[in-house]
């Protein structure tokens, strides 16, 4: 499995997913940068993801719906905050209603993602996760969302190993 470590601080109030991969730091940040990778992974297996906006640049929006089993279609979005390819990105991460609009039932939260080269061709990615208070992390954490993730990175290696030229 790609990721290696997940970390919760209720004190900082942040959960923290690193993950290592056989591919460039460029390559994994095509996974984020190309709208059609990243709906091949960003849901985990049984909630696919299609992304309908990727305005993939600082103030930019990224829209999308997972597909349930059931045929349930959850909304998110990102707020896209910063953006330093291939190493660094930051958006604010939400949940939308069907029309797009900020589903604020449910805490929005911050990510930050850094990628970085580790050698012998292999990247280390850090996703961390910010949340406004410990208990709108605690209620994201109960929705699945830390076992979600990791299904999700999960699916990344056999996106990789699909296109072994692309991943050098």
């Amino acid at each position: 499995m790609t990721v290696t470590s997940v970390r919760k601080d209720a004190e900082a109030r942040t959960m923290t997913v690193e993950a290592e991969f056989d591919a460039s730091a460029e390559r994994i940040w095509q996974l984020w940068a190309d709208p059609r990778q990243l709906e091949r992974w960003w849901g985990p297996p049984a909630y696919p993801a299609t992304v309908t906006v990727h305005e993939f640049r600082p103030g930019g929006r990224v829209e999308y719906h997972m597909t349930g089993p059931a045929g349930d279609q959850p909304h998110g979005y990102w707020e896209i905050v910063e953006v330093a390819a291939p190493r660094h990105l930051v958006f604010r991460n939400g949940s939308a209603n069907d029309d797009g609009s900020p589903n604020t039932d449910l805490p929005a939260m911050v990510g930050r993602v850094t990628i970085e080269e580790i050698g012998d061709g292999r990247t280390h990615m850090t996703i961390q996760s910010e949340f406004a208070s410990v208990e709108a992390m605690e209620q994201v954490l109960a929705m699945g969302t830390e076992e979600g993730l990791k299904l999700a990175l999960g699916q990344i290696d056999g996106l990789l190993a699909e296109d072994p030229v692309r991943s050098a």
